[in-house]
């Protein structure tokens, strides 16, 4: 069984207070992207279970990967048989996009429906949650409104159909902790779902992840990107998550990918 976990931008994020248990409640808007790793799932030809990946490189411990723990978890629940996993990775890492935990996400789906273990849509929800808090979203992949720690979604009506979209990531890996760790929480004048319903034209300048400011501090590279995009005709650029990547939305296809050499570069006009 083969299937394909896209990624996601956020448009715009607020970072409003710090919780008692040390995480954070944010506000953001996420949207998914067509682009796409490609996860495999097979029946073991040895009875023992086997990981393997093409593409972007994944390093890190084996019991850590996301993937390999969505199908411990379900394996411990419903005695799953060994299977073998193969990966192929064109997300970014470190870049806010949700590869990882897209992944993770796909390989519940893709479990659930090679076993016909029937979980329901409310049980996988709580499955992906224990993996990531940001999981759950790729269970419906529409554009929603996530509170909480990113952990809880509302359906928004926002559609970006027929818009270009443009996706830059320098060679730069921000960490999420010290990201954080650059912020003072606060609650935005206006919430993110009041701005969201804006004509995109109007969200330049109003529209704001509050990352942006420490990370352009760290890494000038990933403003001036943004600026970049501003130049050739972005009516709205910004940094998803807390980076590293950066997109902006045009009105027409623009040919800028020699613009950004040594970047990962992605481009697509938006379907939803």
């Amino acid at each position: 069984m083969l299937t394909f976990p896209n990624a996601k931008i956020n448009l715009g994020l607020n970072v409003v207070e710090k919780r008692s248990d040390g995480y954070h409640n944010i506000e953001t808007v996420f949207y998914p992207l067509q682009l796409r790793d490609a996860l495999e799932l097979i029946p073991s030809s040895n009875g023992e279970f086997s990981f393997s990946s093409g593409g972007i490189p994944i390093g890190g411990n084996l019991e850590d990967n996301l993937v390999v723990k969505a199908y411990n978890l379900l394996k411990d629940k419903y005695n799953l048989p060994a299977i073998t996993i193969y990966l192929h990775k064109t997300i970014p890492f470190g870049a806010g996009l949700g590869g990882g935990s897209s992944d993770a996400a796909f390989m519940l789906k893709m479990l659930n429906n090679y076993f016909s273990l029937n979980i329901d849509n409310h049980s996988l929800k709580e499955y992906a949650r224990i993996l990531g808090a940001d999981c759950p979203f790729f269970l419906q992949n529409t554009p929603s409104f996530a509170s909480g720690i990113g952990d809880k979604f509302k359906n928004i009506n926002l559609s970006l159909k027929g818009y270009y979209l443009v996706l830059i990531k320098p060679d730069i890996h921000v960490s999420t902790v010290k990201a954080y760790n650059m912020i003072i929480p606060s609650h935005p004048e206006k919430s993110i779902t009041e701005l969201i319903s804006l004509p995109v034209e109007q969200w330049k300048g109003v529209l704001k992840n509050d990352f942006e400011e420490g990370v352009f501090s760290l890494y000038p590279v990933i403003n001036f990107i943004k600026g970049k995009l501003y130049e050739t005709g972005a009516i709205y650029a910004a940094m998803s998550g807390s980076g590293s990547a950066v997109f902006g939305l045009f009105k027409e296809k623009k040919e800028i990918k020699n613009l950004f050499p040594d970047c990962f570069f992605w481009s697509e006009k938006l379907r939803l």
